[in-house]
């Protein structure tokens, strides 16, 4: 198996100030956010959406690839093209969600184990055919009194890992999502300790399963207070937690690392990726990128409201929360920039 094509996808993925939009949202969780502000829940609506998304303009000077949805990488756009040909057309690259999400764990009470690896191999073969290179996993990490427990982050680390071989097994890029939850009433030690629980254990599957780390992205979550702990850290000490988390757990052979924003205020994901790259770009082996949905989105969405004559106003929206995290990428985003 050549590495060399999914490891130089994976280097432009993240190359320069761009990062990954993730607009792969299942169709449940976007007919939620659709109902929310009177949208119809429809296929053609989601189409719509994703489509001026698409083609918004200038969007490919802040974003380097767009994870699409298996409803979207079958559609055609409004002009007619395939997403993934669109995307590719539009100066990014094309990657797919793979998982079919994350259901409740047997024997193992208030956690998640994620699905979807019988019929991967035949699956990513036929996403790379319509013009996938990259894909996309996500497990899902709750954090309470007695969890996360070694049987969950066991089994959703080898599900990741046995993914990420799969993926370049197909010439794919594995990007590998271990989100450590932010709901609860945890403290950000705590969070940090899971999150390094967690991501050693991901990586020795890693190497288990002989997957290439040069050719795979991490997505991991910040680390972050739960969103209902007393104590709120500052930005700066966030940015601190989180890259001396990823210092102790990441290897320096991973190219990238790409954060969810995870239900964080677009404003304030901007802020502490830009403290992270600000404060430590320097001494890092590895990048430090964004690949949000909601933070890079949710304003632009609630503009559009499924009426075409706000589609302009939206892209506009759009482009600028994308501008604010590309200019965090290189530690220069600031509050002035939310006023321009």
């Amino acid at each position: 198996m050549s590495t060399q094509a999914f490891t130089e996808t994976a280097r432009a993925l993240v190359a320069g100030s761009r990062g990954l939009l993730a607009m792969d949202e299942s169709n449940p969780t976007c007919n939620a956010r659709f109902a929310a502000l009177g949208i119809p829940q429809t296929e053609d609506a989601r189409r719509t959406y994703r489509d001026w998304i698409v083609s918004a303009p200038g969007l490919s000077e802040y974003i380097s690839g767009a994870i699409l949805y298996d409803e979207t990488i079958r559609q055609r756009t409004r002009a007619g093209a395939p997403f993934a040909r669109a995307v590719a057309d539009a100066g990014m690259i094309p990657g797919i969600k793979v998982d079919t999400g994350a259901k409740s764990m047997a024997g193992h009470p208030g956690e998640m184990i994620t699905e979807g690896l019988d019929g991967l191999r035949d699956r990513l073969a036929e996403y790379a055919r319509m013009g996938a290179r990259f894909a996309k996993w996500r497990a899902v990490i709750t954090v309470g009194a007695d969890i996360p427990s070694r049987g969950c982050i066991a089994a959703n680390m080898q599900a990741l890992a046995r993914y990420a071989a799969l993926c370049q097994e197909a010439g794919l890029v594995a990007v590998v999502e271990p989100e450590v939850l932010m709901d609860g009433a945890h403290t950000l030690e705590r969070c940090s300790g899971v999150t390094e629980d967690v991501l050693r254990a991901l990586f020795g599957q890693l190497y288990t399963q002989r997957v290439a780390l040069e050719g795979l992205l991490l997505k991991p979550s910040m680390v972050l207070p739960g969103s209902t702990c007393p104590r709120q850290e500052s930005v700066d000490e966030v940015a601190d937690a989180t890259v001396k988390c990823l210092l102790r757990a990441v290897p320096a052979a991973v190219p990238g690392i790409a954060f969810l924003s995870g239900g964080q205020a677009g404003e304030l994901a901007s802020a502490r990726l830009n403290a992270m790259n600000a404060r430590f770009k320097a001494r890092l082996p590895w990048a430090l990128a964004f690949s949000f949905a909601r933070a890079i989105q949710q304003p632009a969405l609630e503009i559009w409201k499924g009426e075409q004559a706000h589609v302009g106003a939206a892209q506009r929206a759009l482009c600028h929360r994308a501008r604010c995290n590309s200019a965090a990428r290189r530690g220069e985003y600031g509050s002035a920039m939310e006023g321009a």
